[in-house]
């Protein structure tokens, strides 16, 4: 659960016939995958951590559809709505924007997000 004091999220994970390095025991198995999951999930939430003051209404944007164009014109786009790209592959020093064309995003178009939030792009 996340944020411990006033739940949003949830994450149950069930494993049938758990094995692995861990056996089947629940923190060796079934944790790391709820790990990952809200891990995952938390940032687009922007939820505030315990003892954190709650922002004020933070805006939010729908997430556009990048796929398809290149690298330059999707950073474009995404400055307009106030968005941040994360581009998680290191670009050969020679490589062009205009020539790198985006494969992949996360979250998805149509998705709201706040202001700020980062999308994830596969290039």
């Amino acid at each position: 659960m996340a944020p411990i004091s006033d739940p949003e999220v949830v994450v149950l994970v069930t494993l049938y016939n758990p094995t692995g390095e861990g056996g089947h025991q629940g923190g060796a198995v079934a944790a790391p995958v709820g790990g990952q999951v809200l891990g995952d999930i938390l940032p687009y939430l922007e939820l505030n951590k315990d003892n954190e003051e709650t922002k004020e209404q933070v805006e939010e944007v729908e997430v556009p559809e990048i796929r398809g164009l290149n690298l330059k014109d999707a950073k474009k786009t995404l400055k307009e709505l106030e968005l941040d790209i994360n581009l998680q592959v290191e670009l050969r020093e020679d490589a062009k924007e205009e020539d790198i064309i985006i494969k992949e995003q996360s979250p998805k178009p149509g998705i709201k997000v706040n202001k700020g939030s980062k999308i994830n792009i596969e290039v």
